[in-house]
């Protein structure tokens, strides 16, 4: 069964844009290319079980197996060597991309404290939308009992659009709702 999202991007969102943004190839109108969500943990320098559980939440949320990352560089006021794991992420692409956007739209973030509406500010110039996160326990596949410590995470969303007005729209087709800041 295909995703409920992916249908409707290929039956509702593509024609739309195409007539608003005045595209004359379906090939043209921007689409999304992946979801990648990560959480660093930089309690696991001394506590290794705490990233391993980040794992398995991620794992959770996500559906997919999440990947333990690297430190790149020794950081010695951080305790940091170069080698320790300190982060997780998951890279998600076609149906697993679009059910995870449609389950941070319509049951995670009705669920955030005091939502305003995400920023319209954190697109990177080509077309790159990234959300901030404080807490795991948004996602109805967590259990709020056997969560260990709250963590934030990182959400990019990479879209094939060249310009932030562009990905700006096709989110909002999505769903996403930007607020006023």
């Amino acid at each position: 069964m295909k995703a409920r999202l992916k249908k409707e991007y290929r039956e509702r969102i593509v024609p739309c844009m195409m007539k608003e943004l005045g595209y004359k190839n379906l090939l043209a109108v921007p689409r999304l290319e992946k979801i990648v969500i990560n959480i660093g943990v930089g309690d696991a320098t001394q506590n290794a079980k705490l990233l391993d559980s980040a794992v398995n939440e991620l794992t959770q949320i996500t559906g997919q197996k999440a990947v333990k990352k690297k430190a790149k560089k020794s950081e010695a006021g951080f305790k940091l060597r170069a080698g320790m794991s300190i982060a997780c992420m998951v890279t998600l692409r076609k149906d697993r991309m679009y059910e995870f956007l449609d389950r941070l739209v319509n049951f995670a973030l009705p669920r955030v404290r005091d939502f305003r509406g995400l920023p319209s500010k954190s697109f990177d110039g080509r077309g790159n939308y990234t959300i901030g996160i404080k807490e795991q326990i948004i996602f109805p596949e967590i259990n709020y009992d056997k969560v260990e410590k709250v963590r934030g995470m990182n959400i990019t969303i990479v879209t094939t659009a060249k310009k932030d007005e562009e990905a700006k729209k096709l989110l909002e087709f999505f769903g996403l709702p930007f607020g006023k800041r």
